[in-house]
């Protein structure tokens, strides 16, 4: 069982070392994040946003807050990822472009309004969990994305969450979920690492 895709996500490894001489367009920077919100939201909610870490002003304005991890300014662009917390009350809006295009029929919107409030309004752990899971989809159809195009990419949780929200003007319902470095890989990296046998992760039921 293999294809492109299948050998894509098989060769995947974190990078180390990039070229930081290569740079992306913000052509090629767009493409990626589009590519990175075709990844599944709990009712087409769409609750994330990517801020892209690309000029040297920038670079040195996160780097100290990310441990000064050298993916940061070595990369070509390092993305905050951004989930945002689940709101019932954008469902209709987010759904509108469904209707326009014939896809849903408009009666069927209340349907998934209604289960989205009941689900998220009165609980806010469910709403952070749903960014966290948002913005994890996207950054991973962004990783895979990025390898297909001959790219590398690093994703990291080590950073300062607090001054993350400060220095770049997160909003009160964003999560910076976590930050993912992209761009030209140099040698010296590793390859995937083995992973853990199949029949220690699986239950058949």
């Amino acid at each position: 069982m293999t294809n492109a895709v299948i050998e894509c996500i098989l060769s995947r490894s974190a990078t180390k070392y990039y070229d930081p001489t290569a740079t992306l367009s913000d052509d090629q920077i767009r493409e990626l994040v589009r590519i990175g919100t075709t990844a599944p939201t709990s009712f087409h909610l769409q609750n994330w946003r990517f801020i892209a870490v690309r000029t040297p002003e920038a670079k040195a304005r996160l780097s100290p807050i990310a441990w000064s991890q050298p993916a940061i300014t070595e990369a070509a662009v390092t993305f905050i990822v951004c989930g945002q917390l689940a709101d019932s009350s954008v469902v209709p809006e987010r759904l509108a472009p469904l209707v326009e295009a014939g896809i849903m029929p408009a009666k069927m919107v209340p349907e998934w309004e209604i289960p989205a409030r009941d689900l998220y309004m009165e609980y806010p752990q469910r709403q952070r969990d749903e960014a966290v899971r948002t913005g994890t989809f996207g950054a991973a159809a962004m990783i895979y994305a990025a390898l297909s195009l001959g790219l590398g990419s690093t994703p990291m949780i080590g950073f300062d969450a607090e001054a993350v929200h400060r220095e770049f003007g997160l909003t009160k319902d964003e999560v910076p979920v976590m930050l993912l470095s992209v761009g030209t890989v140099r040698p010296g990296n590793w390859p995937q690492k083995p992973r853990r046998p199949v029949a220690d992760v699986l239950n058949l039921v």
